[in-house]
C-alpha cells in the first residue's frame, strides 16, 4: 500500500510526499495524512519560531507525543536495519541485471516527468489516502533485479518525487523507508520461491509461477499496510476507522490493479522488453484515468464529512429507488437531524461543529448496511436511504442510528485550543416508506422532513414515521 502522507497510498511512494491539501485535511481532522508506504508523520501544524523548513528543529514532528515519534523511528530503524542486511546477502548485479535496471529507469522517469502535473493534482485534492502508481515500475524491480539495483530504482523515484511533492523532510525520509523496506522483503519473498526460469516454462507450471506474483504483490502491499497503517493508528488522536487507515475500496482496488500492472512489465521486460514502452504508455494514461476517477467521486463526494452530498446521494438513491419499483420491494428513507447544533457551533466553534459532522457521519457508515446510501442534505442533516427492508426492520434501524450518535463521545478543541469532549448530543430522525408514503424520491424526502418536524415538536431524540398518504382511490371498473 505505497503512499504518501496527502497521497496515502502512493506505489513506490511511501510516506513523504503529502500533499498539502491532504496535510491541511489531516490536521484539521486529526489524522496524519499519508501516503501508503508514505505517511505525514506530523499532521500540518506550523513551528511558532520561524525556521527553515529543511532545518531538522523546525519539524512538527518534534510537536506530537513521544510514544508516536519513539514509534516512528524505531519502525525507520527497522526498515533500515533490514534493508543493509538484505543488501548484504544479495548477488551482484550482472550485465543483463544493468540493462534492465535501465529499461525501468527510463520508464520510471517518463511516467514521472509526463504525469507531473496530474499527479500535483492528485495530491493537491487527496485527503487521506493517495495511490502511489510508479508500482509498475518499483514492483518488477523487486521481482527481477538483484536488491541493490531494486533499492536505486526506489531512489530514483523517491528523489524525482521530492521535486513534485515538496514535503517536510521527515515525511519524505519515512515514506522513502517504507517503500524500500517493501520491495525488500518483496524481492526476499519472490527469491525464496525461486529458481524462476519464465523463459523456460510453460502449461501448468505457469500456474505456479502466477501464485508466487500473487504472494510477492501481497507481501509489498502488506508492509505498506503495517508500516502507513500502523503510523496513523497510533498518531491519531481518535480511533482510528478501517477506511482512514487501510484507505476505501477504490484505493485498494486501484493498488491492486497497480500491482497487476507491475507484474505484466516484469513478464515483457523478461520475455519481450521493447515491449516495455508499452508500459510506459500505459502508465500515463492509467494515471489520467486515475485523475478523472478522482474527479468524479470529488464532485459527488461531501468534502467536510466524506459521505455522499446531495448530488452524489439522488444518483445513488434514485437508482437504488427503480431497482426497488421495479422489483416490487420496500424501502424506507431516514432524514437524520441534529439537535441543538448551533448550540455546538456557538460554544465551542464552528470546527468542532464539524468534527461532531465528521463523526456522526463515521457512526452511520458503521451502523448502516454495505447497501445502505448515505448522504449529507445540508448543514446538520443527513440522509440514509435504507433498500430492501420492511417498516419493522426500518423502525430498527432508525432506533440504532438514534441511539449510535446519543452514545457518541468526540473528542475535539474549544474555541481557545483546549481539549475538550462533546457527548450526549441527540439527534430527531423522520422516516418514510416506499410506496407507503411516497413513489417517488422527492415525495419521500418531504415526507420524512415532516416526520422531523413532528419529532422535534415532541420533544426531540425520537424517531417519527411519516403520515400515511390520502390517495384518490382508484375509479371504479365499469361492468360490461
Amino acid at each position: 500500500m505505497p503512499a504518501e502522507t496527502g497521497d496515502r497510498r502512493q506505489h513506490g511512494d511511501g510516506t513523504g510526499d503529502l500533499d498539502g491539501r491532504a496535510e491541511t485535511a489531516a490536521a484539521d481532522s486529526g489524522v496524519p495524512v499519508t501516503e501508503r508506504g508514505q505517511a505525514s508523520p506530523e499532521g500540518d501544524r506550523a513551528e511558532p519560531r520561524q525556521r527553515h523548513p529543511y532545518d531538522p528543529r523546525a519539524w512538527a514532528l518534534w510537536q506530537r507525543p513521544k510514544r508516536f515519534i519513539a514509534f516512528l523511528f524505531a519502525l525507520e530503524a527497522i526498515g533500515i536495519a533490514i534493508m543493509v542486511v538484505a543488501t548484504m546477502n544479495s548477488t551482484n548485479p550482472g550485465r543483463i541485471d544493468w540493462v534492465r535496471f535501465a529499461i525501468l529507469a527510463v520508464g520510471a522517469t517518463a511516467h514521472i516527468q509526463l504525469t507531473q502535473r496530474q499527479e500535483e493534482r492528485r495530491r493537491d485534492r487527496s485527503r487521506t489516502v493517495l495511490i502511489d502508481l510508479t508500482a509498475v515500475w518499483t514492483f518488477p524491480a523487486a521481482v527481477i533485479l538483484p536488491l541493490s539495483l531494486t533499492l536505486s530504482i526506489i531512489a530514483l523515484v523517491r528523489i524525482q518525487h521530492w521535486f513534485i511533492a515538496r514535503r517536510p523532510a521527515h515525511n519524505f525520509v519515512f515514506s522513502s523507508v517504507t517503500h524500500g523496506v517493501s520491495v525488500t522483503l518483496a524481492s526476499l519473498t519472490f527469491a525464496a520461491f525461486g529458481p524462476h526460469e519464465w523463459g523456460r516454462i510453460s502449461g501448468w507450471s505457469t500456474l505456479g509461477e502466477f501464485g508466487v506474483l500473487i504472494i510477492t504483490g501481497m507481501v509489498f502491499e502488506a508492509v505498506q499496510i503495517a508500516y502507513i497503517g500502523g503510523i496513523l493508528a497510533i498518531g491519531s488522536p481518535k480511533r482510528p476507522s478501517l477506511s482512514t487507515v487501510l484507505g476505501n475500496t477504490a484505493d485498494n482496488l486501484l493498488e491492486a490493479i497497480t500491482i497487476g500492472l507491475g507484474a505484466v512489465t516484469a513478464v515483457l521486460l523478461l520475455i519481450m522488453p521493447p515491449m516495455v514502452v508499452v508500459m510506459a504508455v500505459v502508465t500515463v494514461v492509467f494515471n489520467r484515468l486515475a485523475e478523472i476517477d478522482q474527479l468524479q467521486n470529488d464532485a459527488r463526494t461531501d468534502p467536510k464529512t466524506g459521505v455522499l452530498n446531495m448530488r452524489g446521494w439522488s444518483e445513488s438513491a434514485d437508482r437504488a429507488l427503480g431497482r426497488t419499483a421495479r422489483s416490487d420491494d420496500n424501502l424506507a428513507l431516514l432524514m437524520i437531524d441534529l439537535d441543538h447544533f448551533k448550540w455546538i457551533n456557538d460554544t465551542y466553534g464552528h470546527p468542532a461543529g464539524d468534527d461532531v459532522l465528521r463523526d456522526v457521519a463515521q457512526k452511520l457508515d458503521e451502523v448502516t448496511r454495505p447497501a445502505d446510501v448515505i448522504g449529507r442534505f445540508g448543514g446538520e442533516e443527513f440522509l440514509v436511504l435504507l433498500p430492501d427492508i420492511d417498516e419493522t426492520a426500518a423502525k430498527l434501524a432508525a432506533e440504532r442510528v438514534r441511539s449510535a450518535i446519543a452514545e457518541l463521545h468526540i473528542v475535539t478543541t474549544d474555541k481557545r485550543g483546549s481539549r475538550v469532549t462533546i457527548a450526549g448530543r441527540t439527534t430527531s430522525i423522520g422516516a418514510a416508506l416506499f410506496p407507503r408514503h411516497g413513489d417517488s424520491l422527492e415525495e419521500l424526502l418531504h415526507a420524512a422532513d415532516a416526520a422531523v418536524y413532528v419529532a422535534k415538536e415532541n420533544g426531540r431524540n425520537q424517531v417519527r414515521f411519516a403520515q400515511d398518504l390520502d390517495r384518490p382511490a382508484p375509479p371504479p371498473v365499469a361492468e360490461g
